[in-house]
Order: structure tokens, then C-alpha cells, then sequence
């Protein structure tokens, strides 16, 4: 009797939709096992001031993002990778889960969860995703740092004794390091990502244009014609706001030189990070790195001329990933389907449900 049982429960198990989550500044990503990534969704919880009740979450939260009244406010919850707002992350990793398992059996185990958080965060900070990812649904919780699940989803031999650098961009940090033999060898962690270059779009548009933009508008205009590098081909896009003499709507025309100026100061330092992660780097790591080169992951991967730029700075090939945005999530992924594997990789966790 008893090993029936304890076949019909690893039965259940098996059954069990486990979930990997890169849970971002900017947009928070969902990997099932055995279907890949289902959801992808902002970070940005829509609540009622008043009674703290949550309205949505993910992009109906983000269409609302300075159009809505007063008594309703639109929060990211996460600041720099790491959790600001508790019961708001909660309320949001719940959403996540149940939408990924909205036709759960009840006698189905809950999932085990695997979440991306940022390198060196405290131990303090570690255990509030834990406890956000419990309370929200999950069976048990593991936590791996982003650039090691970056470079997992990037396919890079991180259990292979040969030096990898993986530079991974996100909204609120850039993840910078250097792995060999399943850990980190070193590494360093920046508060200056996809947020800081919005923020530097802005204050260009009211510095040098007396307009006020929003920061959905700021990355429109970042994806539109932000560059790190210049282009052969001159690009322009519309930048609409609020003109700070007049208080009316107005239209600016800024092309892609501009905007790489604008936000140039950012850039360097993204790059002064990879830079100084290099220089600590052991040198028969870096006789690797100069074969393999510099990986880039993440958003902000994806600016243009990022990798040329950095290429000439450190005299190292640059490539970007196959698909940046979801490194991490098919990182976590790889992660749940080959846990035995790859437990090494793991961080310690302080509480299983």
C-alpha cells in the first residue's frame, strides 16, 4: 500500500507544472518545464490607494502608468532587482503563478519555483523572495543569481573548467561576470541598466528642450533610435510631451546622435563595470575570454552598437545571445529540467513549505 502511494504521489509530481521566474526591474519573465516561456509581463501592480486592494498586474497595470486618478496608483514593487514593496511583490508573484497554472488539478503538488534575483543581494533581501514565492503558491522556492541564469540560457559551459563573461543588461541592474566550474569567479553588480538611460532621455528632453516626457515615452524613444555607437545611418523619431514654459503638448523631432549622447554618460558605466571585471579577472581565465569573448544578455543587450563599442574598449569579441530578453528565464528553465545537475549552481534557501 505504501508504495503505491509513493508511486501516485512521484506520479502527481511529475504532473507538476514547475515554474522558473526572472523576476525583473522592468518586466518579470515566466518559464514552465517541458512548454518554455508563457508569460512576459511588466513589473508594475495597479492598487487602490485607499483600501491597498490590487486592480491588475503586468501590462493591464502598465497601460495605466500615469493615467489614472487619484485614488489609484501604479507600483513597481521592485527596485534595482530586489523587493521594495512585500505584499505587492506577493500579490504579483501570485498573479504570475496563476496564470501559468489556472486549470491546476487540487491534487496536484503546488510547483517548485526557481527565481532569478541579482548577484550580492543580502541575506535579508534573499529571504524576502523566498517568502514572496511561498506565500504566493509555491511548493518549494530556490534562488540562483542572474548572471550565472543568463549564462545557462545563453547555452555558455558554465560547469566547464574555461572562463565566461556574461553581461547581463536588465532595467534596474547589469550583471557583470566571470564563470568557470559551475560558480562565479568574479563579478560585479551595477545600478545602472534600462532605467538609468529612460531617465537619461528625460532629463535630456527638459535640459535641452524644455520638455517633460513620461517614461514610457522615454524608451520609445530609446528602442526607436538609442545607440551606444555611431550608426552609418542617421536615425529620427517624434518625442511628444509637455512643454515646461507653455504647459501645452508639443512635438520634437531627435535623432539617434543626440539621443546617443544623451545617454553616453550610462553607457560608460556599463562599460567601466565589464572593464573592471576583466582586470580582476586571473589570466588564464582571461586566455579564455579572448577566445570565447564577451556574451551579451538582457534588454538592454539589444542597444545598438553596444557590442562594437565594447568590443573596442577591451579588445575582446563581443557576441549577443540568442534571443537576450528570456536568457535567464531558460536559464531557470535549464535549471528545473536538470536540477540533479545543476544543483550546484544554486543558492542556498532557508525554508522549503
Amino acid at each position: 500500500m505504501r508504495r503505491r502511494f509513493r508511486l501516485f504521489r512521484s506520479l502527481l509530481q511529475r504532473l507538476t507544472a514547475d515554474v522558473g521566474i526572472d523576476l525583473g526591474t522592468a518586466y518579470s519573465l515566466v518559464y514552465v518545464r517541458n512548454h518554455g516561456v508563457v508569460l512576459n509581463e511588466p513589473s508594475v501592480v495597479a492598487l487602490n490607494a485607499t483600501t491597498r486592494q490590487v486592480l491588475a498586474v503586468g501590462k493591464e497595470a502598465k497601460e495605466m502608468v500615469g493615467r489614472t486618478p487619484g485614488h489609484i496608483v501604479a507600483v513597481r514593487p521592485l527596485v534595482d532587482g530586489v523587493i521594495s514593496d512585500f505584499e505587492v511583490t506577493e500579490a504579483m508573484l501570485r498573479y504570475f503563478l496563476e496564470q501559468v497554472h489556472k486549470q491546476r488539478i487540487a491534487l496536484i503538488p503546488r510547483p517548485r519555483v526557481v527565481v532569478g534575483i541579482p548577484y550580492g543581494v543580502t541575506e535579508v533581501e534573499r529571504r524576502a523572495v523566498e517568502e514572496a514565492a511561498l506565500n504566493a503558491g509555491a511548493r518549494e522556492v530556490y534562488l540562483i543569481e542572474e548572471p550565472m541564469a543568463a549564462a545557462i540560457g545563453a547555452q555558455l559551459p558554465v560547469q566547464e573548467a574555461t572562463g565566461s563573461l556574461i553581461v547581463d543588461i536588465g532595467g534596474g541592474t547589469t550583471e557583470v561576470a566571470v564563470l568557470s566550474l559551475g560558480g562565479i569567479v568574479t563579478s560585479r553588480s551595477v545600478r545602472t541598466a534600462g532605467d538609468e538611460l529612460n531617465e537619461d532621455i528625460v532629463r535630456f528632453a527638459r535640459d535641452e528642450h524644455n520638455l517633460l516626457l513620461g517614461e514610457r515615452t522615454a524608451e520609445e524613444v530609446k528602442i526607436a533610435v538609442g545607440s551606444a555607437w555611431p550608426l552609418t545611418e542617421k536615425l529620427s523619431h517624434p518625442m511628444r510631451g509637455r512643454d515646461l514654459v507653455s504647459g501645452l503638448p508639443r512635438e520634437v523631432i531627435v535623432d539617434s546622435e543626440a539621443i546617443r549622447k544623451a545617454i553616453d554618460r550610462s553607457v560608460r558605466v556599463i562599460i567601466d563595470a565589464v572593464k573592471l571585471t576583466i582586470e580582476e579577472t586571473p589570466p588564464e581565465l582571461l586566455a579564455d575570454l579572448m577566445t570565447r569573448g564577451i556574451t551579451l544578455a538582457g534588454g538592454g543587450g539589444l542597444l545598438r552598437g553596444l557590442d562594437r563599442r565594447l568590443a573596442d574598449v577591451t579588445n575582446v569579441p563581443v557576441h549577443i545571445a540568442n534571443d537576450p530578453l528570456t536568457c535567464v528565464a531558460r536559464g531557470t528553465g535549464a535549471v528545473l529540467e536538470n536540477l540533479d545537475v545543476l544543483q550546484g549552481v544554486l543558492l542556498p534557501t532557508a525554508y522549503r513549505s
